[in-house]
């Protein structure tokens, strides 16, 4: 059938409805990834997007209608249908969300045994094929449907990360943007002693106070003014599928993930030391620094969960994070979760009995532009500029391109979905970073 083949993105499948994503669609896949995975049952949750419901209806008659059975965990966040895979033993599973994208978006995320990803050249491309050479299969035998609520087991699985008898009474003010968020953390909030003024925790997928993308500066300004009005000690902001999590100290000042990633491998490190961890290149210096300060091995990723979960397990890492809000936990099936990282980050400030920023001034010294992005017509000619004009520089190709020097270093790769470069830049001091900042955008914009 004819489709829109760019729906099927490097690490999920994700476009408009219905313009792009239409039912029909959304059956072919649950076909074909059936007829791929070849399983007995495929667990499935949605978020709550306007479109969800009815994407889960046609997704499931379609796996179904290939003989395999339905499992509907109902509306969850993504880490709890990565969980809900883990744990049962589901042959994969599917998580119906756009994620941090505007309301008229859905798409996909889809794993197979032990939440282990499907990504654009393993399994989707596959998926996309079939459904590009009309292919639909229908068994003798129909699959069925069965609902099962795993709320009470995934609450007591992302407690397991922590000591809940020490974490202090804190006062904390959390954003769930109308999204995921809102459904999972009251019941994990309950068993601990924190005070939590809660923003936006109905799920609407209309998201009608700020979209839920808190890695942009206008969508915490709300949280920000909680915090202040509350005296909050910290605050937390969650995205659409409440997969990713930002951290905020009590001044409102929002941490990169870089820094959670920093914070969390401290208070892992201190429990499991000599464990290996991951980090994505555009981290800063200051998390392999830390890591290996702590007598962990710290080992340096391209960016992706579809990269980083596969090297979480042939390295057997116990953690692994990314400068984008994604951590990864190998208690956790080597999936990720913002929830686990929250709670983790929570347990090693009550055992510091000190200030965030605080801790922060200790592991942190240096200063980041965060990403910037240039629309370029060419982006390899473009990152071939950039390379010829700091070739003094040592120079490597692991993801984009990333040139350290002694005092400051920088990666620039391209976007997998629109004609951008984004360009992260990290240097010793603010003077050292602006005159950089300005040499490369003369680079790459001119």
């Amino acid at each position: 059938m004819e489709f829109d083949r760019s729906i099927f993105k490097a690490y999920d499948i994700r476009g408009i409805v219905p313009d792009q994503l239409t039912a029909e669609v959304a059956y072919r896949i649950g076909n074909a990834l059936a007829g791929y995975l070849k399983p007995q049952a495929i667990a499935v949750g949605r978020d709550m997007r306007v479109s969800s419901q009815m994407l889960f209806e046609a997704l499931a008659a379609g796996i179904m209608d290939r003989g395999v059975d339905v499992v509907d965990l109902g509306m969850v966040s993504t880490d709890a249908l990565y969980f809900a895979v883990g744990k049962y033993g589901y042959d994969g599973g599917v998580m119906i969300t756009a994620s941090h994208n505007p309301p008229e978006y859905n798409g996909f995320k889809v794993c197979r045994r032990e939440a282990a990803p499907l990504s654009g050249s393993e399994g989707l491309d596959v998926i996309a094929d079939d459904i590009a050479a009309d292919r639909v299969e229908k068994s003798s035998r129909s699959g069925s449907i069965a609902r099962r609520d795993i709320s009470a087991d995934f609450v007591a699985h992302v407690l397991s990360f922590i000591d809940p008898t020490v974490i202090k009474p804190f006062n904390l003010a959390i954003d769930a943007g109308n999204g995921m968020a809102g459904l999972i953390l009251p019941p994990v909030f309950d068993k601990l002693p924190c005070k939590v003024t809660p923003l936006y925790y109905t799920p609407d997928g209309t998201f009608p106070n700020h979209a839920p993308n808190p890695i942009e500066a206008k969508n915490l300004v709300a949280l920000q003014a909680a915090m202040k009005k509350t005296n909050a000690d910290l605050g937390a902001a969650f995205d659409g599928d409440a997969d990713r999590m930002f951290l905020l100290d009590r001044h409102g000042v929002a941490l990169g993930g870089d820094m959670v990633t920093a914070l969390v491998a401290e208070n892992i490190l201190s429990r499991h030391p000599g464990e290996t961890i991951l980090y994505n290149l555009i981290c800063s210096r200051a998390v392999p620094e830390l890591i290996k300060r702590r007598g962990g091995t710290a080992v340096r990723t391209r960016v992706g969960h579809a990269i980083i979960k596969p090297l979480m397990k042939k390295y057997n890492a116990i953690f692994g994070g990314e400068h984008s809000g994604h951590f990864y936990f190998r208690e956790n099936w080597f999936a990720d979760s913002g929830l686990i990282a929250l709670l983790v980050c929570l347990e090693l400030l009550s055992k510091a009995g000190r200030e965030l920023h605080d801790i922060l001034k200790e592991i942190d010294p240096y200063v980041r532009s965060g990403e910037i992005n240039s629309r370029v017509a060419d982006s390899e000619k473009k990152i071939e500029e950039v390379a010829a004009a700091f070739a003094d520089g040592e120079a490597d190709r692991v993801d984009g391109l990333t040139v350290q020097y002694r005092d400051w270093w920088f990666n620039l790769r391209p976007s997998n979905t629109e004609p951008l470069l984004r360009l992260n830049v990290e240097a010793d001091n603010r003077g050292l970073l602006d005159e950089k900042v300005k040499k490369l955008l003369e680079v790459i914009r001119s």
